[in-house]
Formats: C-alpha cells, sequence, structure tokens
C-alpha cells in the first residue's frame, strides 16, 4: 500500500492500525535545535483522546514515546519516531461483521482494490490512525512557534447548529471545541440528541493559521491552498474544504470579493490568506466540511462479500460524531503543511521590504 507519508521536506509517515499493537509516525526533515519532549506531543493527543465526555467509549490513554530524534531534551535533525500503544482493542465487536460491508465505510473499496481487507474496526482506514498525525503536527507545531506560525481550529457548526468564533480561549473549554460558549451549549445538545437516536451527524471546523510570512506556497502546480486542500482531505470524513469565503465567493462581485493592498496588508481578508497560491501574510482561513459518522444503530442496507442482500445495525464503541475528535486532526494537518513550506527556500524574504 503506498501514500503513507505526507510532506517534501518536513516528511511524515504514519504507520499501524485501529486494533494492532501501535500506531506511529516518523518524522524526516524536522531541523535541529528545537526543545521537544513528550509533554509537548501529549497536550495535543489529549485534545484527541477518546473515552471522554460525548466520545466513543473506547480508553485510550495515547501515551506517546519518543523513540529517536531527540537528545537532552532538542531535536537532533535525525528523524523522529514516534510510538502510540493501543491499550483497549476489542477486536470481536467486529466479528460479526466480517463478511459484511458497512454502509459509509471503505470495506468494500479496501477488498475491491486489495482483494483483502482488516476487519477489525477498517484497520488503516479507521479514524484510529489520526492519532499518529496529531502526534506528528504537534511537532510540526514546536518548529512553527518559533518562526511566530500558530494555528488554532474549532468546532463553528454541529449538525443545525452554526455560530461565528467569539472567544477562541473558549474553545479550550468547552468539550465540542467550539469557539463560541452559547453554540458549544446547543452543540452539545445535538450531540446527546444524535446519540439517543442511534444515529451521527456531522459539522463544519474552522481552522485559522497566523503569522505566516508573505510567499509560502509555489504559484501553478504546488499553491499553498492546493497543499492545505489535499492535506485536510486526506482526512477519512472530510468531504469539502473551503479557503477564505470559499462557496460563498461565486455568488459576490468581484470588486466585493477583492481584498484591496495597503501599506501593511490587505483591508479585507476574503481570500483566506492565499492569492496566486501563495501566502498574503494575513491569516489563513480555512473551513473543513465533517461527513456523519458512518457508523450507526439505525438498521441499514447493504450486501455481504458474497453478494447476498442484508440488514446491519453497527454495535460497539462508536463517536457520535468526528467532531469534537478531529478539530485536532484538522489542525495537524494544517501544522504539518505549513512546516513543509517553510522548509522551501525562497530567500527573498530575508531582503524583501514588500
Amino acid at each position: 500500500m503506498a501514500g503513507n507519508s505526507f510532506g517534501r521536506l518536513f516528511r511524515v509517515m504514519t504507520w499501524g492500525e485501529s486494533h494492532g499493537p501501535a500506531l506511529g509516525a516518523v518524522i524526516d526533515g524536522c531541523p535541529p535545535g528545537i526543545a521537544l519532549s513528550e509533554a509537548d506531543i501529549q497536550k495535543d493527543l489529549e485534545r484527541r483522546r477518546p473515552g471522554k465526555k460525548l466520545t466513543t467509549a473506547r480508553k485510550e490513554p495515547d501515551r506517546v514515546r519518543i523513540l529517536s530524534g531527540v537528545f537532552q531534551g532538542l531535536t537532533t535533525g535525525t528523524p523522529i519516531s514516534l510510538l502510540i500503544e493501543n491499550t483497549d482493542v476489542r477486536s470481536r465487536d467486529y466479528e460479526a461483521l466480517k463478511d459484511v460491508y458497512r454502509p459509509g465505510h471503505a470495506d468494500r473499496t479496501y477488498e475491491q482494490k486489495y482483494g483483502v481487507r482488516d476487519w477489525r474496526g477498517g484497520g488503516r482506514s479507521s479514524g484510529r490512525e489520526t492519532v499518529a498525525r496529531v502526534a506528528a503536527g504537534a511537532v510540526a507545531r514546536k518548529f512553527l512557534a518559533q518562526e511566530g506560525i500558530h494555528v488554532r481550529a474549532g468546532t463553528v457548526a454541529l449538525g443545525s447548529v452554526r455560530c461565528e468564533p467569539t472567544d477562541w480561549q473558549e474553545a479550550m473549554n468547552n468539550p465540542v471545541y467550539c469557539p463560541n460558549p452559547e453554540a458549544a451549549q446547543a452543540m452539545e445538545e445535538q450531540l446527546k440528541a444524535a446519540k439517543a437516536s442511534g444515529d451521527s451527524i456531522g459539522g463544519i471546523v474552522l481552522v485559522v493559521a497566523s503569522g505566516c510570512p508573505a510567499g509560502l506556497g509555489e504559484p501553478v502546480f504546488d499553491k499553498l491552498d492546493a497543499r492545505l486542500a489535499s492535506a485536510l482531505m486526506s482526512i477519512g470524513a472530510v468531504k469539502g474544504v473551503e479557503i477564505g469565503t470559499g462557496f460563498q465567493a461565486a455568488s459576490m462581485r468581484g470588486s466585493l470579493h477583492n481584498d484591496p493592498p495597503t501599506a501593511h496588508g490587505y483591508a479585507s481578508n476574503n481570500a483566506g490568506g492565499v492569492l496566486g497560491g501563495l501566502s498574503t501574510g494575513m491569516d489563513l482561513v480555512v473551513k473543513v466540511a465533517v461527513k456523519p459518522i458512518p457508523s450507526v444503530a439505525v438498521p441499514q442496507k447493504t450486501v455481504t462479500r458474497y453478494g447476498t442482500e442484508t440488514t446491519v445495525r453497527i454495535e460497539g464503541r462508536h463517536d457520535v460524531s468526528a467532531i469534537p475528535r478531529i478539530v485536532p486532526v484538522c489542525e495537524a494537518m494544517v501544522l504539518l503543511t505549513l512546516a513543509d513550506f517553510m522548509l522551501h527556500p525562497y530567500p527573498y524574504r530575508l531582503h524583501s521590504h514588500a
């Protein structure tokens, strides 16, 4: 299976399965001399960890171990290997599904491509794979912080509840990671109602990166926004990505959508921080559409791997929504994209007065 690596200069390969002994990541290209500890990574993993309020009952501590690439608290410039063990695996929950294609999952497509699949929670296609992305993203965060770049993410839609961010600090204090206290309470009620009905719901995650210098990206096939969209679409539950005003731009006049340049930047940011595939120096603003979790207790029609029609109800331990746990995953993919572009050479930034 190809396609397990991301990035060119700040390069990450993830490995492991949902019900295997462990998952992890290997980071190649991280610069030396960056202060890094397991505690730095653990903070981000805690935000994604299962077994908390409004999430799956699977209880994984998600304790990370740094196996290489760090000496006396500093990165050495050599590959950083990260390990997260699985400790609460219950593969028996999937025994009855090993010959049944679950609606909305990648069971059938995996078997069609590879002729074999890991039916224990989806194996490599499980959302559990993203724990390694979050761990790698935490390393990218340490690198970017010393460059003055900071990335934050929060839930701005869940089910029928929509909101605008009013308090980013509040996003760290509620279980749905919503930067709007009033909307956060309504979102919790949406999750509880969906769980009571045996169904699931989707939502929208907003990611904002501040402090990016102008000029990140390349103007043709390697546009910054193209790479951001690709990175975020690589998350299994993501079905759409907007940069800046996104689809709303289609109904705007050009005179309103354009961001007038000023002496110190731009008067607005409809472009979401990217023009011509290059960062403008304004905040990068990205919205991510997250589909409902496909594992639901509602009866659904399907077929077995032998073509027999049947009905399935998904039992076991599952999230009602990929939100809130997908929020730090979206954040991690933006962090990894920016870390990679920060290592691309663009010496004009050293002497430009633009």
